[in-house]
């Protein structure tokens, strides 16, 4: 059976976990962008999660002519007019760590009251060859935790306290977090879109 070579457009170690742990039984050859190292930044300047996906899918996609998978995903906080949202990655500057943001957006609600505190993770995600684009969305509601909890996952997972399971997003498995979250979700329709369009074949 033919495997089909797809460039995942970060260089965020984290995410590539993410993804490969969904993508791992798909007859599939995993690159990123660490294997592209003259590649040009792309710079993530939209003003939507989807203009950014889109501008990595296309500017990855015109460098490797290779098919390509972006996502853009934010944070949003109702509390904080939808803040950081498309800037959730360098909300505390474009040099910030994750601690860095988690300590901005736990400084920037600290006085919020915890039934005030609802939040909503959104993913945009975006699969570009020669002949397709398909577009696809995840998101999943939560709250926004005053400490942080769990020594897994990245970003503002140690915040991120999802009801049904009585964990934040850093308590849970890799499995439990894809299963659930936003970049699982669109992944999965992804997935699903790329069998119904025969660029994926049945596993």
């Amino acid at each position: 059976m033919n495997t089909m070579k797809l460039v995942l457009a970060t260089h965020n170690r984290d995410k590539v976990s993410e993804l490969k742990a969904v993508l791992k039984s798909e007859q599939i050859s995993i690159l990123t962008c660490d294997d592209f190292p003259a590649m040009p930044e792309i710079i993530e300047d939209g003003d939507t999660l989807e203009e950014n996906a889109l501008k990595k899918a296309r500017g990855i996609h015109q460098y490797t002519k290779l098919p390509v998978l972006a996502d853009d995903t934010g944070l949003e906080v109702p509390a904080l007019k939808g803040a950081p949202g498309v800037m959730s990655s360098r909300y505390a500057g474009d040099q910030a760590s994750y601690a860095d943001n988690v300590a901005k957006l736990l400084k920037e609600m600290a006085h919020i009251p915890m039934e005030q505190r609802e939040a909503r993770f959104r993913t945009v995600m975006v699969y570009l060859d020669d002949r397709n684009k398909i577009i696809t969305e995840g998101d999943v509601s939560g709250q926004i935790l005053e400490d942080v909890r769990g020594r897994g996952g990245f970003g503002y997972d140690p915040v991120f306290y999802y009801p049904p399971f009585n964990k934040t997003f850093s308590e849970m498995t890799l499995s439990e977090k894809n299963r659930i979250s936003h970049r699982g979700q669109a992944l999965l329709k992804m997935i699903k879109a790329l069998r119904e369009n025969h660029i994926l074949k049945e596993v």
